[in-house]
């Protein structure tokens, strides 16, 4: 045993500890049994009681003194009427605990977990688990103990799972096991994602807070969304549905009726009551993608839903209830929407606790072999088809498909889409080289098509708003930035919402902040003005 003082706390056993007369010490009492132990000298035993056993406390107490010299014992009484409800033992077994003043660099502390009810039990190992008795358990047995022998046998558990190889590998394996769920089984071999997914395992197993996904569209949110529902349900912490919306879908009173249910007559063409995708997933799962596209009430009634798990249907005036966890994704950013008033700040407190941004699939180009071959599986399950590559055309995609010519603008879309057709091209179910390069082309018809069309829009501004000397006279850098500002202003409102979209990093840095004066002045180094710059005519800008 350790230098250390050794110090007992345990509840009084009124069955199990109680004997009257010379014949109690023929039976095995376990508060007094623990004090015997030569090989365990308790220095001090804090005896915890209801006060109608202080009577049989104080023979426990004066029979320990008898047969242990050495060990002090403590009374204490603990107020709890009934030793079975778990509440009312626990909150008593607590507030001892938080007023106990423990020493532990001069004491060790062991709690005695064989007296009281089952429901005591609970609670001495919940308090010592949770680290509120800074102590281990022991455990106390009467073993083949005949009368007048030794006292019976002891078990020191520690709950410090660490110390034990065994369990602390099979937690390991476990874990292990459902990162790879989450990631569908794919090896995937980006270090950043895997640690990304590893610490959304932690949180999904041990919280049912609100949980944010964000990411570029086909970056795998709905998917991961599912895969963490099922393994929480396969867990036991989720018992209903998952409930997947896409806010984007959703406009006025269909949005309200869609997420939180009409009754019959709330407004036209509702013949009969509809209970609402909130409450079809009830004790599930919720998830709302595009988030960021709901709208202002829509907003305020999903807050009322988080925090206090009721709503109002449309055209009811009773409440019902919902009791779901919650993941948003978005691929939008919910900050600056915040700052403009486009989504409720408090709303967005309450599902930023946990926020992963989940990488794109250029930022994973070490991912896309495994993911190729997980697309080539999912295709032989959905079609009944095994597909393969030859040799050749295998290295030729996999060649441009990680090299940076390759913009995969949908990700993990893109990718699918793309097995897909090969596979459905494929003549035998062998993927040949002229179905790669013929896929290839077609990939790189349609990246260029996005990205002229995503600045065709700013080069004809350009073309307009300069003349042919200037625009002769500027840099690519110049003529970069200016496409960019230009097309930020043209989905801007207002000259200070453009602004702070602009310069919303470099706001914070700043002493004064005036983003639309910033934004006044850039524009004016090219000799234009912003109502010029937003489409206005030439002869209204300037009259």
């Amino acid at each position: 045993m350790s230098a250390k003082k050794c110090v007992v706390i345990g509840l009084l056993g009124p069955t199990l500890d109680n004997g009257k007369g010379a014949a109690r010490w023929e039976k095995w009492r376990p508060s007094v049994a623990l004090c015997q132990h030569t090989d365990l000298i308790v220095a001090r035993f804090e005896l915890l009681h209801q006060p109608r056993y202080t009577n049989l406390a104080e023979t426990i107490e004066a029979d320990t003194n008898q047969i242990s010299p050495e060990t002090e014992v403590r009374r204490h009484t603990v107020e709890f009427e009934n030793a079975w409800d778990l509440e009312e033992v626990y909150g008593a077994l607590h507030d001892f605990a938080r007023g106990y003043t423990f020493n532990t660099e001069t004491e060790d502390y062991f709690v005695h977990i064989t007296t009281g009810t089952h429901v005591a039990q609970i609670c001495l190992f919940l308090l010592t688990e949770s680290r509120r008795f800074p102590a281990r358990l022991i455990q106390t047995s009467p073993g083949a103990r005949r009368e007048g022998e030794a006292p019976g046998t002891y078990e020191i558990i520690d709950l410090d799972l660490s110390r034990y190889d065994r369990l602390a590998s099979r937690f390991t394996q476990e874990q292990e096991a459902a990162v790879s769920f989450l990631k569908s089984g794919i090896e995937t071999r980006n270090e950043n994602f895997n640690r990304l997914i590893e610490r959304i395992e932690q949180v999904a197993i041990r919280s049912r807070a609100p949980v944010l996904l964000t990411g570029a569209t086909g970056a795998g949110k709905s998917r991961l969304a599912r895969r963490i529902y099922e393994l929480k349900h396969r867990e036991h912490q989720v018992q209903g549905a998952f409930v997947e919306v896409n806010c984007a879908t959703l406009r006025g009173d269909a949005a309200m009726s869609a997420l939180f249910g009409h009754k019959k007559g709330a407004f036209t063409g509702a013949q009969s009551d509809r209970p609402g995708l909130l409450k079809a997933a009830d004790k599930g799962l919720l998830f709302l993608d595009e988030i960021g596209e709901l709208g202002v009430d829509e907003q305020a009634m999903l807050l009322r839903v988080i925090e206090e798990k009721k709503f109002l249907p449309l055209g009811s005036d009773r409440e019902a209830s919902s009791d779901f966890q919650l993941i948003a994704g978005t691929n939008c950013d919910l900050k600056s929407n915040v700052k403009e008033g486009k989504f409720r700040e408090d709303l967005y407190a309450r599902i930023n606790l946990w926020t992963f941004q989940l990488p794109g699939l250029r930022e994973r180009v070490e991912d896309i072999e495994p993911n190729l071959n997980y697309e080539l599986e999912g295709y032989a399950r959905r079609e009944g088809t095994h597909v393969t590559f030859n040799k050749e055309a295998r290295a030729t995609f996999m060649r441009f498909a990680t090299d940076s010519e390759a913009h995969w603008s949908g990700n993990f879309r893109d990718l699918n889409a793309a097995v897909t057709r090969m596979a459905t091209l494929a003549p035998g179910g062998r993927i040949s080289l002229e179905i790669v390069e013929e896929e290839i082309e077609r990939l790189k018809s349609a990246w260029h098509t996005e990205t002229n069309g995503a600045h065709s829009a700013c080069n004809h501004a350009l073309a307009q708003l300069l003349d042919e000397e200037t625009l002769a006279g500027l840099d690519l850098y110049d003529y970069l930035q200016l496409e960019s500002v230009i097309k930020v202003c043209r989905e801007s409102r207002t000259l200070s919402e453009a602004g702070r979209k602009l310069f919303g990093a470099s706001r914070d840095r700043r002493r004064v902040t005036n983003d639309a004066d910033r934004l006044r002045k850039y524009l004016a180094r090219f000799g234009l003005e912003w109502q010029l710059v937003c489409g206005a005519s030439i002869e209204n800008a300037r009259s």
